[in-house]
């Protein structure tokens, strides 16, 4: 992979919080049009489901549950997908990509474990249940290293079950490649599931968002680094040329969080009020609207750019009693053509498309600039299994969400040759949220035509 820096910088957003950034607002502007040194930043966003989607592939049973019919604009939504016409104008629809690293390729049994690692990365994962697993670069952590400079997080990765990176998950996979995220092959970001420390990362370790409460934390933080940062100068005299390595080392560390704190004290806006959450909620939509809900506002107030959700661990056998079904999501996904468990696993499908369609909603529905969050962001839905049953990795069920700031039209299914590789759809979203130039990216073989 290659970068080039030409990438003009933004002006930081201005607001109040400990944490936080301000949006947007429209006197940040003139009247009559928003200057490009003011425009509003594009928000990357990754989506991911578990054990694929019923219909994305025509192996399926059913395949017009998810796969549009026709190709081009005005495409008739399938049932799957019905909950997302609503948002028909800023929907695009992918047919005919693949990650075709989710294979075996010589490996065995495992494909939920190479789901999850090849979806963001492209990359086939050393087969191995021990602690020499080798992956690469996720398409989000590539986004954060250039959109993170901008902001106080680089990234925010969200999930709703369990990640441990020790053990083995799948037929000799270790747990670690259950981590969508990787900032390098041997560095696995698992998803943070707890709300209470989501909340605490973005707002820091108080009730609720109160302004007047963080300011206050912020003072007693910034006089402990004051205080640290002099100890270490004065230590630093009487060390040696390695340790003052070392040394220097961590205090970039604590420069990097004077950074944030700096950002923060610069800041004058109320922040939307949310309480601290308690333990996990027990009720699936619950859980997953709160974590959408934060995402939502981490972007609001420029907190960060790039942000990942995964409805579900591959291969997890969670339980949906919200919706009536009490088998465990991947022993019905087997379905061997089983009228009753085909019908449980469309349900299972449309919660988690729907869960998708809230995110849209809340994006649609918050101020941003001269539109809305959803007008200025790219979120990407979809799983790296097609078809469960036979663990298929082509045809895979892609949904691109989002304007980009008036960079990509909607209301179209584009439906490509089959093995096109989906990385190729990730080097043109890094272009359309203004990443500098990326040559190549896991099995990609260019940008998608036509997008």
């Amino acid at each position: 992979m290659k970068y080039t820096h030409a990438m003009p910088r933004r002006t930081f957003l201005r607001g109040l919080g400990a944490t936080m950034a301000l949006p947007l607002l429209d006197s940040m502007a003139p009247a009559a049009s928003v200057s490009a040194a003011s425009a509003p930043p594009i928000r990357l966003g990754y989506v991911y489901t578990p054990n694929g989607i019923v219909g994305a592939c025509d192996k399926s049973p059913r395949p017009f549950m998810w796969t549009p019919k026709a190709s081009g604009a005005n495409f008739e939504f399938s049932p799957t997908m019905k909950v997302l016409e609503p948002f028909r104008d800023e929907i695009n629809v992918f047919s005919g990509l693949a990650q075709v690293t989710g294979r075996a390729l010589g490996d065995g049994p495992g494909d939920h474990a190479r789901a999850t690692a090849t979806f963001l990365t492209g990359v086939h994962p050393y087969k191995t249940g021990g602690a020499d697993f080798h992956l690469g670069i996720s398409a989000d952590q590539i986004a954060a290293k250039e959109l993170g400079k901008f902001t106080q997080l680089a990234s925010l990765e969200l999930g709703l079950e369990p990640q441990p990176l020790a053990g083995n998950c799948d037929s000799g996979y270790t747990c670690a490649y259950m981590s969508m995220s990787w900032r390098g092959p041997t560095s696995p970001l698992p998803a943070e599931i707890n709300p209470r420390t989501v909340f605490e990362r973005l707002f820091g370790d108080g009730d609720s968002t109160d302004a007047r409460a963080r300011i206050a934390r912020l003072e007693s933080q910034r006089s402990v680094l004051d205080y640290v940062s002099s100890s270490l100068s004065r230590l630093r005299m009487s060390l040696g040329v390695g340790d003052k390595r070392k040394l220097e080392e961590y205090l970039e560390s604590v420069r990097d969080i004077e950074r944030r704190i700096q950002l923060a004290e610069s800041q004058n806006v109320e922040l939307p009020h949310i309480e601290r959450p308690g333990a996990i909620p027990e009720d699936y939509l619950h859980y997953t609207k709160l974590m959408i809900d934060m995402q939502v506002v981490a972007w609001q107030t420029d907190m960060t750019r790039v942000a990942s959700l995964m409805l579900g661990r591959d291969g997890s056998n969670r339980a949906y009693r919200e919706i009536g079904i009490s088998d465990g999501h991947h022993s019905i996904s087997h379905h061997q053509g089983d009228q009753e468990r085909l019908d449980k696993l469309i349900k299972i499908d449309e919660l988690h498309v729907s869960m998708f369609a809230y995110l849209l909603e809340k994006l649609k529905a918050t101020p941003d600039g001269d539109g809305t969050l959803l007008d200025h962001a790219l979120v990407l839905f979809g799983s790296s299994i097609s078809e469960s049953n036979i663990h298929t990795h082509d045809d895979l069920p892609i949904v691109l969400a989002g304007r980009a700031s008036g960079r990509l039209k909607g209301n179209r299914h584009l439906a490509y040759a089959k093995e096109t590789p989906l990385n190729n759809l990730f080097l043109s979203t890094f272009d359309l949220a203004g990443v500098p130039h990326v040559e190549g990216f896991g099995d990609s073989t260019g940008r998608l035509t036509d997008l």
